[in-house]
Order: structure tokens, then sequence, then C-alpha cells
């Protein structure tokens, strides 16, 4: 594998990330997106959609599915806004609340085990770097 190919080293990453969080949150019913929405709901209870879309930048249809599902499955609330009865206020539900610390340590573990090989700094940078890469042009 060459390692000039990053694009190619980030989709392996990534795909093996993403096997260790889903591997953790399959029990649970969740997918990794839906794990992200419910964090970012404990952060910004009562966000809307569109502000969810925008933090997490993930397309409309996207999220809609994934919202969508969440709300079958229990674990989020829709909330008229008291100022705009278009829109709707999303909330983590208490079945979320409740796993919340669970929930969280298995993301934890999931990130040690994916980063064990590397030490502090080096974790630190990639966060760095990651995120730059990720930020929308």
């Amino acid at each position: 594998m060459s390692q000039e190919c990053y694009i190619f080293l980030l989709s392996k990453a990534y795909q093996k990330g993403h096997r260790l969080v889903q591997t953790r949150l399959k029990p649970y019913g969740l997918t990794n997106l839906q794990y992200v929405i419910l964090e970012t709901l404990w952060a910004r209870p009562g966000a809307s959609a569109a502000e969810l879309g925008k933090d997490l930048t993930i397309d409309k249809a996207t999220l809609s599915g994934a919202l969508e599902r969440m709300g079958e499955g229990g674990w989020l609330e829709k909330r008229p806004d008291p100022d705009d009865g278009r829109t709707m206020r999303l909330f983590a539900s208490a079945k979320a609340d409740g796993l919340r610390g669970e929930l969280t340590a298995q993301r934890r573990e999931a990130n040690q085990e994916f980063l064990a090989g590397l030490s502090s700094e080096e974790r630190l940078l990639l966060g760095r770097m990651l995120k730059d890469l990720a930020s929308p042009e």
C-alpha cells in the first residue's frame, strides 16, 4: 500500500474506527451517526434539525432519516419551538439520558482501542489534523 495515497489510508482508518464503534453500539440499536446526534443534543439540548445539520455538516436527507429512526426507537423527543411553531426542537429522550454514561464509555473505549498505538501528543496532533481536513472549505 502506497504511503502517499492519503485518501485510501484515511478510508481504511475510517473503516477500522467505524467498525470498533459500531460493534459497541449495535447492542443498543444505535448507529454511529445516531450516537453523534445524541452527543450533540446532550451538549445543545433543544437544537433544531437545521442547527444539527450545520453543526455536524450532514445533509438534510441523511439527517432527516436518522432523526426519524431515532424518534421511532425512543432516542429523542421533538417539541415545538415556543417562539416559532413551525420549528421543532430536539432533545435526547429519558431513555437516551439514562444510558448516556454507558454509551459515552463505549465511545471512549472504542477511541482508546483505535488510538492505542499513538502517544498522547500524536493523538492530539491527529485530532487537530482531522478537524482541519474535515472542515468545510
